[in-house]
């Protein structure tokens, strides 16, 4: 689910597992499952990003994941990150190169290497064009050509052919089956939780059902699970993973965003994993005799021709527990729940019964104090002087921007003449702005007359505001910003950005002027980027204006600086955004990342584990800001004298930024 260069584009996902001898062996499939050294095995995954994370981080999540009954580990590679600037290497070129990096190090499982497996796209999904079905079968055909001694795989990819493994992505795939009767049902990505958008509340998925669901695929003959995701991190910088998703990527994983247990779904997955396991032999090695229990109840019975037996009674009745009678015996089956027999005899786990504790986050005060601030603001006086090039008409904004800064200035002037009537009045006229996306901050004679915005399902918005223009030339100056890119639905690398008219005066004496076709002028990103302000090397050119000079009202696009020394002990730390509006920051020159504390819209009053998951079902935090702490890593600080930059496009107070720390308890 992920494109672009600000978004994170996934052309290739490797998996890579532990506790095999790293010989060289074979990696091949049958229709059961992965067959790794002459071994058919039952696997459990986890996405685990490396860029959402810092290196630091890497050796304890990871262990973490083993701990808790992974033997694979999922990442994509990234495309953007490893070609920020785009066009440099065409898509064969980057496949080929990281590849052959690959085999340089010896990392595929044929050379004795962790890697097992290996994805090319993502999500692309079934074709209905000639051109789409070419793209399709040629990038395949590329893949298989390299020679990794692995398979690959194609995610949401039902007309992948051979020998490519087409895979399941989504909250529920026990429904999914391969598109030939000799490949593996495999999940590449179970879903345990959903991303954030600004604006929106925090989605959560309830282990009990994450727990159902993977039980559910594994009765069914599934043999590979990879949980999306298993950390999900942060998307730092302008790396969110599309429009207006928050720079947190938590997901609700298991492993937290900065790295710490989420209790309850840590332990309880970790004991559905040893469950399984328990079961492998019969799962692998047998196909699953179905018998009805009851009107919602089923028994899913593995018995392998060597003796071993294994059996999962569900019962899919969302309100109602169930006691069946299986094999001379009474279960009983909460609601929405599977319980896993691994002998067929003997209960080992049941996925509605958590029997783990539940663990309690809170971000508490450190002993960090934000010193000497020091202020810069955007000259919008200059704004049309320095613009870069003037055209007639209204452009898109990235075919400009080119993706190196959220912003694009649209500039242009309009002259009001003595005699209208609104002057004599002392009225104010109306200015309306449609945009395709995403936010945008009106000025006018270089005073903010107001903003507005779209959300996730609908880019689009328009701006209406009354503003005031005096007798003469008037300067409008319209400052688009990006939040994220376009990055999943047809064709949405057509999909535009930016101001797109028409833009109109309405309440003049001639009626409404349009403004979208005269001459406007542009200019890419903000003055304190061009002058690197985030750079802690400092600028001497810069004039920064100490704390006690600068206006006590906050005044929008703002720059502001301050320093700090770095927190004892050795918890995870955050900015306390709460009470800015809209921006940037950036610790010791490393962007932190977007931050908005636009307040959660949804419906938070209740959740319950049954019946089917949708990301609006379980929702958290309505009312507040959709993120206000922003996690700063550790490894990024020095002992003393961290500096600390900020750029405000509204209205924040700097003053109540606060670092704090991530305590857990678990009870």
């Amino acid at each position: 689910m992920e494109a672009n260069s600000t978004s994170k584009w996934c052309l290739l996902c490797l998996f890579l597992i532990w506790g095999v001898q790293l010989t060289q062996c074979s990696v091949t499939y049958d229709n059961k499952a992965l067959i790794i050294n002459g071994q058919k095995r039952i696997l459990f995954s986890g996405s685990i990003h490396y860029p959402r994370s810092t290196p630091q981080m890497w050796e304890g999540l990871i262990q973490k994941a083993k701990d808790g009954g992974l033997d694979v580990i999922d990442t994509y590679v990234f495309w953007n990150l490893h070609e920020p600037t785009a066009g440099n290497i065409a898509m064969q070129g980057f496949t080929q190169k990281i590849v052959q990096m690959m085999k340089d190090e010896k990392l595929f499982q044929s050379q004795g290497g962790p890697i097992i497996l290996s994805q090319i796209e993502n999500e692309y999904g079934p074709q209905s064009t000639n051109a789409g079905r070419a793209y399709m079968r040629w990038a395949v055909e590329m893949a298989v050509e390299l020679g990794t001694g692995v398979p690959w795989v194609m995610c949401k990819q039902d007309d992948a052919p051979d020998p490519v493994i087409n895979t399941c992505n989504g909250f529920y795939c026990d429904y999914f089956s391969p598109n030939k009767p000799y490949k593996p049902a495999m999940w590449t990505e179970a879903w345990t939780g959903w991303f954030t958008e600004f604006g929106g509340p925090i989605q959560q998925r309830p282990v009990e059902d994450l727990a159902f669901a993977v039980a559910r695929f594994i009765q069914k003959g599934g043999s590979f699970v990879n949980y999306y995701m298993y950390q999900g991190g942060t998307n730092f910088g302008r790396t969110a993973g599309g429009p207006f998703i928050t720079t947190s990527y938590d997901y609700d994983a298991p492993i937290d965003e900065y790295g710490l247990i989420r209790q309850p779904k840590y332990g309880h997955l970790k004991e559905l994993h040893r469950a399984i396991k328990l079961c492998e032999r019969a799962l692998v090695s047998a196909e699953p005799t179905v018998t009805m229990l009851g009107g919602y109840e089923q028994a899913h019975v593995f018995s392998s021709k060597s003796g071993d037996c294994a059996a999962f009674l569900s019962n899919y009745h969302m309100q109602t527990a169930a006691r069946v009678r299986f094999n001379n015996m009474y279960y009983d089956l909460p609601p929405w729940s599977i319980s896993i027999l691994p002998n067929c005899k003997n209960v080992a786990f049941n996925t509605a019964k958590v029997g783990v504790q539940t663990s309690k986050t809170q971000m508490l005060p450190t002993n960090a104090k934000l010193l000497s601030w020091e202020t810069f603001s955007e000259d919008l006086s200059s704004a049309n002087d320095d613009s870069e090039f003037r055209t007639v008409g209204l452009l898109e904004q990235l075919n400009v921007t080119r993706d190196i800064s959220d912003y694009l200035w649209y500039l242009t002037s309009v002259d009001i003449s003595p005699s209208e009537s609104f002057l004599r009045r002392g009225q104010h006229i109306t200015l309306t702005v449609q945009s395709a996306g995403d936010a945008l901050h009106v000025f006018v004679n270089g005073q903010l007359s107001g903003s507005a915005f779209g959300s996730r399902e609908n880019r689009k918005f328009t701006f209406t505001g009354k503003v005031n223009l005096h007798a003469g030339r008037n300067t409008i100056s319209l400052l688009s910003v990006a939040v994220g890119l376009p990055n999943n639905g047809a064709h949405f690398e057509t999909w535009n950005t930016g101001v797109q008219g028409p833009v109109v005066l309405q309440g003049l004496d001639k009626g409404k002027r349009d403004l979208s076709w005269q001459k406007w002028s542009y200019k890419v990103g903000l003055k304190g980027e061009r002058m690197n302000l985030v750079s802690p090397i400092g600028v001497s050119s810069v004039d920064w204006m100490p704390e006690s000079l600068f206006a006590r009202s906050p005044q929008p696009l703002t720059w502001y600086k301050a320093y700090f020394n770095a927190p004892d002990a050795e918890d995870p730390l955050a900015l306390d955004m709460g009470s800015m509006g809209k921006g940037q920051v950036w610790i010791n020159g490393q962007n932190i990342g977007r931050y908005w504390t636009l307040s959660a819209n949804g419906n938070c009053t209740r959740c319950s584990y049954s019946g089917t998951f949708r990301p609006k079902k379980c929702q958290l935090g309505c009312g507040e800001p959709t993120q206000r702490w922003y996690h700063v890593p550790r490894s990024w600080l020095k002992p003393t004298h961290n500096q600390l930059v900020v750029f405000e496009e509204l209205h924040g107070d700097v003053s109540r930024i606060a670092l704090v720390k991530r305590s857990v308890t678990y009870s």
